[in-house]
């Protein structure tokens, strides 16, 4: 069984920057991608971004393309999320969720099957 354990959230001013780390442990030969979700308070969950895990290939939102990097250490089963230039707008709980099989749309929470526990993203 694999669980997905996200950390590296906390507080930042504006412009700053933060990693999240996305750890997968258990059997992950099957992981597809891996995404990253937030949701703000009162806002629907949106997807800021993933990464197919055999390719690398990432796909972004453009609210943070140029902003946030993801990346993905197959040895450690880790992603990454490097976010950088850091608005207000960023603040949320931020998922990682892992996909198993081939996905239609990156960014629709559904296409998903796994998810973390989430970690809080502050930006004032």
């Amino acid at each position: 069984q694999v669980q997905l354990v996200e950390s590296g959230g906390g507080s930042v001013q504006a412009g700053g920057s933060l990693r999240l780390s996305c750890a997968a442990s258990g059997y992950t030969d099957d992981l597809h991608c891996v995404g990253w979700f937030r949701q703000a308070p009162g806002k629907e969950r949106e997807g800021v971004t993933t990464i197919y895990t055999i390719t690398g290939t990432p796909y972004y939102a453009d609210s943070v393309k140029g902003r946030f990097t993801i990346s993905r250490d197959n040895t450690k089963n880790i992603v990454y999320l490097q976010m950088d230039r850091l608005k207000p707008e960023d603040s949320g709980m931020y998922y990682c969720a892992a996909a198993f099989t081939q996905i239609n749309r990156w960014d629709r929470d559904s296409e998903y099957r796994l998810w973390g526990q989430g970690t809080q993203v502050t930006v004032s």
